[in-house]
């Protein structure tokens, strides 16, 4: 059950799973998703803490105000949402984008954090070819990222939920589930906000200001003493098996928690292994 509160310019949807009065766990998902994407995850938590998975603004149930979904909007809606919710203490689970910004609040509030798991989050990447191994796929985000280009493969082909999203895990997603990941962007106008991350993507250096700034808010969980939990596929996208033992041998107090086969959407592929693990990793 979805629910809603206003927050500054808009609001913020969000489901949540056990006792309010329990430790809170804040699940942030990436794009082109929403807090759906934790259903299968959150019970398996929801026995050990309260769980509250917010849509990002201009995502899932969310409002669409007109803002440009850049990273430190969304950011900033976070911790309003967050104040919000009083939620005082965070223990902050994040993938693709929502990994990001689970450590830039980590690197903002350090004195509330009490732990930060990650999987496929989105980090600054060196080259194109770190970035993603394969061209075909630079190529299109390099298209997405270009003026043009990138509004017809996002806004009007719908090219994230419709092509991306289901190679983003290896089970074919039931018409059920790529209807409910359809519903919040069903006209061109209202996929703006999807649009929006491919161009920030932090590549190469560019864009300069988003690159620097998740630079700097990793070096400065790297040295923090709260847990890290890095959950990663073999071959997964963002974070493979290389990728995620480079984070936890430089993440001070990290544990390494590999899952079966995947690509980008790990929660589809392994949502059981994902809960369990984090309910036994919880600080």
């Amino acid at each position: 059950m979805m629910q809603s509160v206003s927050v500054l310019t808009s609001s913020i949807a969000y489901r949540e799973l056990g006792q309010r009065s329990a430790r809170a766990v804040i699940f942030l998902h990436g794009n082109p998703t929403h807090s759906y994407i934790w259903r299968h995850i959150m019970p398996h938590v929801a026995q050990k803490a309260y769980c509250l998975a917010p849509d990002l603004i201009g995502f899932g149930a969310s409002g669409k105000p007109d803002i440009a979904y850049s990273f430190l909007e969304h950011a900033a809606y976070l911790e309003a949402f967050l104040q919000q919710m009083a939620v005082e203490e965070l223990i902050l689970v994040g993938q693709d984008w929502g990994g990001a910004l689970a450590i830039h609040l980590a690197a903002r509030y350090p004195s509330k954090v009490r732990g930060v798991a990650l999987m496929e989050f989105v980090r600054p990447s060196p080259t194109w070819e770190d970035f993603h191994p394969l061209e075909q796929a630079r190529e299109r985000f390099k298209l997405m990222r270009a003026a043009g280009t990138g509004e017809e493969y996002v806004l009007q082909q719908n090219f994230f939920i419709e092509q991306m999203l289901p190679k983003g895990s290896l089970r074919t997603l039931t018409a059920e589930e790529m209807d409910a990941y359809r519903a919040p962007f069903p006209t061109p106008e209202s996929r703006k906000p999807m649009l929006a991350f491919p161009r920030m993507m932090p590549i190469a250096g560019e864009p300069a200001d988003v690159y620097e700034l998740i630079e700097r808010n990793e070096s400065i969980m790297a040295t923090a003493q709260y847990p890290k939990l890095i959950l990663f596929s073999p071959n997964g996208v963002l974070t493979p098996r290389a990728v995620a033992e480079r984070y936890a041998a430089r993440f001070a107090n990290s544990k390494l928690v590999e899952l079966g086969e995947g690509t980008h959407n790990i929660q589809e592929d392994h949502p059981e292994a994902i809960g369990r693990a984090i309910a036994d990793w919880l600080p």
